[in-house]
């Protein structure tokens, strides 16, 4: 018989498998090769925007959890990404992305070329876990589930797919591949956790479907941004 742990954990199972974005019309595209270098730069610069923002969010998250030890372990996320020291951590590996694809890394770090539907779905995001309690903030993090998996799709299209972007750019996605699946047990925990009553179980499944509504209109808003004035468009 199932229980009502094992109920919550099957439903945002289902969203994160049947929202996420990599059903995108732009990713479906991205992975099956089909993607100009002018549209491939657009998301890679616009998608900084997005992962600039992740410690920011998680800094939000930190400040909500009431233990050492849950403040520990959310900070660690902190560290993955804005990393120990400089050059280290996820952004840096984003940034070395750009440069692979040919974009420089101070233009990614202007944020001038950002679509202003990317910048408003990332601060709906920030804002989302600034103002909702732990359990929606955490639960919303929760697309992670599926993370694993089109890291892995990923890799394997930008190698097969887009060989102009040197091998080595590719680090950000590889480490992400554990990191995911490491940050979403985690959080799934907490979520399975912390969720007590049915009010609590419909509160984290709408959280995680927002946060895949989030991801989604980012890609929308890149995938339908002016292509003519692009970044990298000619090169």
């Amino acid at each position: 018989m199932s229980t009502p742990r094992t109920r919550l954990e099957e439903r945002l199972r289902a969203v994160a498998q049947e929202r996420y974005h990599d059903r995108h019309p732009f990713n479906v595209r991205m992975h099956a090769g089909e993607l100009t270098p002018a549209e491939l730069r657009r998301w890679i610069l616009n998608r900084f925007h997005y992962q600039r923002h992740i410690p920011i969010k998680d800094a939000l998250i930190t400040a909500k959890l009431d233990t050492a030890r849950l403040r520990r372990m959310w900070l660690r996320r902190i560290q993955d990404h804005d990393g120990a020291a400089d050059g280290e951590g996820g952004i840096e590996r984003w940034l070395r992305l750009g440069e692979a694809a040919g974009l420089d890394r101070d233009r990614l770090l202007s944020g001038a070329e950002v679509v202003p539907g990317v910048r408003l779905a990332v601060d709906g995001y920030v804002n989302f876990c600034r103002l909702r309690g732990p359990l929606e903030a955490v639960a919303a993090s929760l697309t992670e589930l599926s993370a694993p998996g089109i890291m892995l799709t990923r890799i394997d299209a930008f190698e097969r797919y887009y060989p102009w972007i040197e091998r080595a750019g590719l680090a950000y996605f590889r480490n992400r591949v554990d990191q995911g699946r490491r940050d979403s047990t985690e959080a799934l925990d907490l979520v399975l956790t912390w969720a007590r009553t049915p009010e609590d179980e419909d509160r984290a499944v709408a959280a995680l479907a927002f946060k895949c509504d989030v991801l989604w209109s980012l890609l929308d808003a890149v995938e339908h941004a002016d292509t003519k004035d692009g970044p990298g468009e000619g090169a």
